[in-house]
């Protein structure tokens, strides 16, 4: 797929709670095709110890509206930075990058999408995109409390929605492979995101009921097309880039201590 380096310009900045902003982009011209599972290399200004761009998962694309939707979590100066931006300001972006969750074969397949923390970025954007293609899909959505939580009316417009808290302050209390829905429903293949000890028991629990499962990783990308080697990570093909040849995998591809 080819890449574009772009100047978008900041159509909202939604604060979402002291940890995340969501960036909504627009541009004059038409956004190019992107698929849900890719990432963008976000070029940080203003920011004098900011000296590589910062990959951020697509988390929404509306081609009606011409608008590419970032999921920002402040973890250091340079995401900082980006939620500081104002509305008519623009972000320069590398994109898109990476490769992309598969559709499954089989129109009725039992989906379900399994995210914690930013990691829910690139689901919300998967599950439009099967609900436009004819799929039913479910979201489990973990957080250590309710206020972690994120965009919750937005994935309830592409399927049913359950929700673990460390805490118990909304959905079921503890991690998400301890939701109830596991238990109670038999699924064909589940697609997750989110932090890596969280992939590695979502991917256990697949490889252990024999269910399809893709994990897309969160490998630090400096450069976003395999030049820096930053975010090598050991397959059974051998060391590959994850910005290149993921960040989605199958776990089958994966040397996972699962």
């Amino acid at each position: 797929m080819k890449k574009f380096m772009l100047d978008l310009v900041v159509k909202k900045n939604l604060t979402l709670n002291n940890q995340y902003s969501l960036l909504i982009l627009t541009s004059q011209d038409k956004l190019p095709e992107m698929l849900p599972g890719q990432f963008v290399e976000v070029r940080v200004d203003n920011s004098p110890n900011t000296f590589l761009r910062r990959p951020i998962s697509i988390n929404y694309v509306d081609y009606k509206l011409n608008e590419l939707w970032l999921l920002v979590q402040i973890v250091g100066e340079g995401t900082r930075k980006m939620c500081e931006l104002n509305i008519g300001e623009t972000l320069n972006l590398l994109l898109p990058l990476g490769n992309s969750f598969s559709l499954p074969e089989i129109k009725t397949s039992k989906l379900l999408l399994i995210g914690g923390g930013v990691g829910i970025a690139p689901l919300l954007f998967m599950g439009s995109y099967l609900k436009e293609r004819g799929y039913k899909c479910s979201f489990l959505l973990g957080g250590r409390s309710a206020d972690n939580l994120l965009q919750l009316s937005d994935f309830e417009r592409y399927g049913e929605v359950f929700t673990t808290t460390e805490d118990g302050s909304h959905g079921e209390a503890g991690f998400v492979t301890q939701h109830s829905v596991l238990k109670l429903s038999n699924f064909d293949l589940i697609y997750t995101c989110g932090p890596t000890p969280m992939m590695k028991a979502v991917a256990s629990y697949a490889q252990n009921n024999n269910i399809e499962c893709e994990v897309s990783l969160e490998n630090t990308m400096a450069c976003g097309i395999g030049t820096c080697l930053c975010c090598v990570t050991d397959s059974v093909d051998g060391h590959v880039c994850v910005c290149t040849e993921g960040p989605v995998f199958n776990i089958k591809k994966l040397k996972w201590q699962i």
